[in-house]
């Protein structure tokens, strides 16, 4: 209430608009690579078009702690110094994590700055700053107080190789040829029957290691070929252990045999039917990835050297029906490229659902667009079927859980400030929790935090909500939705009016970029060689909303050689000029004296309303390669050349003519500027500097401050474009 009465206050008093971009944070591990690139061009084209039109623009910069990333990073360095993490101890190891983040983060703002990013670095952040754990505490004790933070023993993804869980967002699933075995389990005997042929129940698996912690078999009631078979017990194979068969609707009668294993502490489906008719928990696979002592003659074992020792058992016994090929979506670490393991742990989740129902409303009710428009299936599908959300790590680097344990009373405390004493029984004797937060626990804040909340700040006050949340497609769920959600539950209002969506960028055959197929560009070994301007004109122009976009080299070339063209047009224009005086006039105010003055004024006018309104919906590519072709064609290969012979004409028609050369030269790089900062920011201040005298019609220092070119649809002239 004391935020939403100040904000009221505080719009009551603005004299222009605001717009907005919180800068998607790039992980502190790394160089940018072209994903930061075309985040960083479409965003810096949306805020100079926003400054240039008079809004009070802010563009958020900052960086991500990447949690899991920076660790395996130092880590690995440590592990080169032959030494570890647990041998340095948490304090000394955070500080060494410190130290190399105070290295490599200057790179990420430097690279940023080379391409051009116009951010107002004074309010750079950075997700482990004092004020933005400030603002994960809060978050964390207020969901806790509100019951949808909550501790508890559930299925997680567990990577054997961070030793962390991981979110369903940090899987990634990949198809992936593996086999489908067929495997048959007896079943016991019953009473008065025990003489009689032996009975089998067969199932199907794609992981046969995980039939030693089987502890039930299910089938779907309606399945009519297992009806008389619901209550008996089956005999696990190797292990001995006696297993109920069960009915239960989740199991898919498609699948296989329609009959499945279920082993509750190594599948999320399991799990639930487990809880469902209380099935035993048997836990064989071990946090390390190797068999646990319950799984009996297979303990110590990698879980897939156990796998084909149990296959070759199974075989011997003759419990194998068959193995067909199948494709499986194997769940892979999105750090570590490990295969996930489904664990029974305890962890800290947030109910997602409650959240989740705002976050849908916004856009259904067309609170917040999504461009392209296509993606809000893909953004209510995921809400309307979201999970709780993991938000524990078993890490040392990142926001530490807020949550002290009392070993006198068992007290369990959440608390926005350290303490020393349990709350219930002031015993000393307490510690905190050891786990950290999931990375996404800091970035779903990041539209809010970055502005002083929870603080009531100025900043707050007058730029939140923000304008564009701009970001790859491929995020849509990992924190687009996040901070939506966020945004209207802390703050009661959505932290952006609107969602652009952009594409991937792949190599020039379409495929995706990776270090495998040594097909990664790098943007800095590409603006070294043919300009940022190139490469932020190519990033732009090749795109669309929400489409992945091909980096073909030659059309860097091509904007290279535009860079070039605007270069070479524009000092011919200012020598040309240069004698005749008369400053750059507005170009509402030039006096055609030709058919052609008059067709390219016309062309001018047109092209401006045409980006402007392009730039607007968000085509940004289409709006680029308007100014493009005009530039060229009109004005370079047609207007400057029959310029060249109209200076030959009388002084009347000479000052018209150097006019409007220089007045369309003006406005072009106004309309180029966005696209192309350095090499439009450079030729203006020539363009501007040979007007010294009368600096009174300066208007603005520099480019990147000036004026927007104003549509004028008086200059249309469709007779002159015939």
């Amino acid at each position: 209430d004391r935020l939403s009465a100040a904000r009221t206050q505080s719009v009551a008093g603005r004299n222009k608009s605001t717009y907005v971009i919180s800068m998607p944070p790039p992980n502190v591990t790394g160089a940018l690579h072209l994903g930061h690139a075309i985040t960083a061009t479409i965003e810096d084209i949306l805020i100079r078009y926003h400054r240039m039109i008079g809004d009070d623009t802010l563009w958020v910069p900052g960086e991500d702690h990447a949690g899991i990333a920076t660790q395996t990073v130092v880590e690995r360095l440590l592990a080169s110094e032959g030494t570890d993490r647990h041998a340095l101890g948490r304090e000394a190891f955070l500080e060494r994590v410190w130290q190399w983040v105070r290295q490599y983060k200057s790179r990420i703002q430097d690279q940023h700055r080379r391409l051009g990013a116009s951010c107002d670095w004074t309010r750079e952040r950075f997700t482990l700053d004092e004020g933005l754990s400030k603002a994960v505490r809060e978050v964390f004790v207020r969901l806790y107080e509100e019951g949808l933070i909550y501790r508890g023993e559930r299925i997680i993804n567990w990577c054997p190789q961070c030793m962390s869980a991981l979110s369903d967002l940090e899987v990634n699933h990949v198809d992936t040829p593996s086999k489908l075995t067929y495997v048959r389990y007896p079943l016991k005997p019953e009473p008065g029957h025990e003489n009689e042929p032996a009975e089998y129940i067969s199932v199907a698996t794609t992981r046969p290691e995980t039939i030693l912690g089987d502890t039930g078999v299910a089938i779907n009631p309606k399945d009519a070929r297992y009806k008389d078979m619901v209550g008996r017990i089956a005999i696990l194979p190797v292990i001995g252990r006696e297993i109920p068969i069960i009915a239960d609707e989740a199991v898919d009668a498609s699948f296989g045999t329609g009959a499945v294993k279920v082993t509750p502490a190594h599948d999320p489906t399991d799990f639930e039917i487990g809880v469902r008719h209380n099935l035993p928990r048997v836990q064989v696979i071990g946090f390390d990835a190797r068999m646990t002592e319950d799984a009996g003659p297979y303990a110590g074992q990698d879980r897939y050297e156990a796998r084909e020792n149990l296959l070759d058992e199974l075989q011997r016994l003759g419990l194998i029906v068959k193995i067909e090929d199948y494709v499986v979506p194997l769940g892979l670490c999105q750090r570590s490229d490990t295969v996930v393991e489904p664990l029974i742990s305890k962890q800290w989740f947030i109910s997602m659902k409650p959240l989740a129902t705002p976050a849908m409303g916004a856009v259904r009710f067309g609170q917040m667009r999504i461009v392209p428009e296509r993606f809000n299936k893909v953004y209510m599908d995921w809400l309307e079927n979201i999970h709780d959300w993991c938000i524990s790590r078993q890490l040392w680097w990142g926001h530490r859980i807020p949550v002290w344990y009392c070993d006198n009373c068992g007290q369990m405390t959440a608390s926005r400030v350290d303490i020393t004493t349990c709350p219930q029984c002031e015993s000393a004797d307490i510690h905190q929790d050891e786990d950290v937060l999931d990375t996404w626990f800091s970035s779903w804040l990041w539209p809010f935090s970055t502005l002083g909340w929870p603080e009531v700040t100025p900043d707050l006050l007058r730029y939140y909500p923000t304008s564009v949340m701009e970001t790859g497609y491929d995020i849509i769920f990992f924190w687009v939705a996040r901070m939506a959600m966020a945004g209207i539950h802390f703050l009661g209002t959505i932290p952006f009016h609107t969602i652009y969506l952009h594409g991937l960028v792949r190599d020039a055959k379409g495929e995706k970029m990776s270090k495998s197929k040594n097909n990664v560009v790098d943007p800095i070994e590409v603006m070294d060689q043919y300009g940022t301007d190139a490469l932020r004109f190519t990033l732009a122009t090749s795109s669309s909303p929400g489409n992945d976009m091909k980096l073909v080299p030659e059309r860097i070339v091509g904007n290279r050689n535009f860079a070039n063209k605007i270069w070479n047009a524009s000092r011919f224009v200012l020598m040309t000029t240069a004698e005749i005086g008369g400053g750059v006039p507005d170009v509402d105010e030039v006096q055609p004296s030709t058919l052609a003055d008059r067709w390219i004024l016309s062309r001018l006018a047109k092209l401006t309303a045409g980006v402007t309104r392009l730039i607007e919906d968000f085509q940004l590519g289409e709006a680029g390669r308007q100014i493009h072709d005009f530039f060229w064609a009109d004005y370079c290969d047609w207007y400057v050349e029959i310029a060249k012979v109209q200076m030959q004409g009388d002084e009347q028609v000479r000052l018209a003519t150097a006019g409007i050369l220089r007045a369309v030269l003006d406005q072009s790089l106004r309309l180029l500027h966005p696209y192309m900062p350095f090499v439009t920011e450079e030729v203006w201040q020539y363009l501007y500097r040979i007007s010294e005298a009368d600096q009174s019609r300066w208007p603005a220092s520099a480019l990147i401050v000036a004026p927007w070119p104003q549509d004028n649809d008086e200059a249309y002239d469709d007779e002159a474009e015939l």
